[in-house]
């Protein structure tokens, strides 16, 4: 968690002067060759056909859309605000795992979801002139992420993570190729080359990580961690930034805490978001 957070702090610090396709582009490239090269070190290349596994590459898909939507989002908001959106991604696989899976949900898992979406409301703080645009990206954003994380556990687990990690990686970079030529290309200095390169490794290092520790870890141990996030990320936004979340937002961040733990203790339900930058 601590890498993928630096990582969105990083990209927010470069993107103030570079557009999101290009910021994505260039930390792809770089991400992409980073973790191809962990891939044949741990001997995986030989079954790199994996990565266009339906499955696989649905998941990629899915993990691009929520990417590219997020990072626009965080140029525009308080990283920590962002995270906390991000993190309401268990409420939204519990209503998915429901609508879709035809799973059961108790009323204590429905308070705990409604308790959740309460928090996310005074995240985003509502106004007299409407809710803020980019937190409602961020959502769209944290909805595509909770999708993915329901596809995670349709992939064969003979899949080594490495390689799902690959496709995800590939998958946000050839989208933000695209983009690019619509949002405009600039020189890259130096200084920002090597953020890059450093938000790459993390990225790589992050996406691994997470992957491995949500397909082979006891879930009740290990998903509570991923709201190790928020503290991160009021960290960053307060060194980088000067970022201080309000008391409403502080309100909103303890029931998405809350909420959150209780759904992944109560259902054992793999929560999703903060994998996917």
């Amino acid at each position: 968690m601590a890498c993928l957070v630096v990582n969105d702090t990083l990209m927010k610090h470069v993107g103030t002067s570079m557009s999101v396709s290009q910021l994505v582009l260039v930390r792809g490239c770089m991400a992409v060759l980073m973790v191809l090269m962990v891939a044949h070190l741990m001997g995986a290349t030989s079954r790199l056909s994996q990565v266009l596994d339906p499955r696989v590459a649905t998941r990629a898909m899915v993990d691009a859309a929520g990417t590219l939507l997020y990072l626009a989002a965080l140029m525009h908001l308080p990283i920590a605000n962002a995270t906390a959106i991000n993190l309401s991604a268990p409420l939204i696989v519990v209503v998915f795992a429901v609508l879709f899976m035809r799973e059961r949900a108790g009323v204590r898992r429905w308070l705990a979801v409604g308790a959740g979406f309460a928090g996310v409301l005074l995240v985003i703080q509502p106004r007299e002139d409407g809710f803020t645009a980019y937190a409602f990206l961020c959502l769209a954003g944290t909805v595509f992420q909770a999708g993915r994380e329901l596809l995670t556990r349709r992939i064969d687990p003979d899949v080594p993570s490495i390689l799902v990690a690959l496709a995800s990686v590939g998958c946000v970079t050839a989208a933000a190729a695209v983009l690019t030529p619509l949002q405009g290309w600039r020189p890259v200095t130096a200084s920002e080359l090597g953020l890059l390169a450093l938000a790459a490794a993390l990225l790589g290092t992050g996406y691994y990580l997470v992957v491995t520790g949500m397909r082979q870890g006891e879930i009740s141990l290990v998903a509570p961690f991923r709201y190790s996030a928020l503290l991160v990320a009021v960290l960053m936004g307060y060194a980088v930034w000067g970022e201080v979340p309000n008391a409403i937002a502080w309100s909103g961040i303890l029931l998405l805490l809350v909420s959150g733990i209780y759904l992944v203790h109560a259902s054992g339900e793999t929560p999703a978001g903060r994998g996917r930058t």
